[in-house]
């Protein structure tokens, strides 16, 4: 405070403008999933619509199919991996695959992710992750089932694999996906 003349003059500082933190990709954090994930894997439902959680488990669900969280927990981290992408500490998505026990370089990958983040590339870079601890570890081809209205995940696959071509049945498409994903 100034003194002047006789008067007293505040100084008047405006107060921070409150500018809301949008985070981006470089804000996520990928790792493999871990043993204390559960309870966070759990909450991720919070983050899914019905069509996000019909599209990732082909039936209608509230929430994460409590058979699929506990599952979770049986990861060798070799024949059966999980990415998670996490934001704060929070799961904002999963990738996941399941090497074929017939055909030991074949693998199933599934993808989930929060419906905020979904088209903006946290997906691809899950399944890009996730691919190259696949290929180091001898699978040369991810299999991936896609619900044919999942027009975001068919994106995603013809911008990926250019060349793949898809089998469909029963309202989805089967894609066979070579690995190392075509740059």
């Amino acid at each position: 405070m100034k003194q002047l003349n006789g008067e007293s003059l505040t100084a008047t500082i405006p107060a921070p403008v409150s500018v809301p933190w949008t985070p981006t990709l470089e804000d996520v954090r990928i790792r493999p999933y871990g043993a204390g994930d559960r309870e966070r894997l759990r909450r991720l439902s919070g983050r899914l619509s019905k069509a996000s959680l019909y599209t990732r488990f082909f039936s209608g669900t509230p929430c994460l199919p409590e058979h699929f969280v506990r599952s979770m927990d049986h990861l060798d981290h070799w024949d059966r991996e999980a990415m998670v992408a996490l934001l704060g500490g929070e799961i904002i998505g999963i990738a996941e695959y399941i090497r074929d026990a017939r055909r030991p370089g074949r693998a199933e990958i599934a993808v989930l992710v929060a419906d905020l983040w979904q088209r903006l590339g946290l997906g691809s870079v899950l399944i890009a992750d996730l691919a190259g601890l696949a290929e180091r570890r001898g699978i040369h081809e991810f299999d991936a089932d896609v619900v044919l209205e999942n027009r975001g995940a068919l994106d995603a696959v013809r911008r990926s694999w250019p060349a793949a071509r898809a089998a469909v049945a029963g309202g989805a498409a089967r894609f066979r996906l070579p690995l190392p994903i075509p740059v």
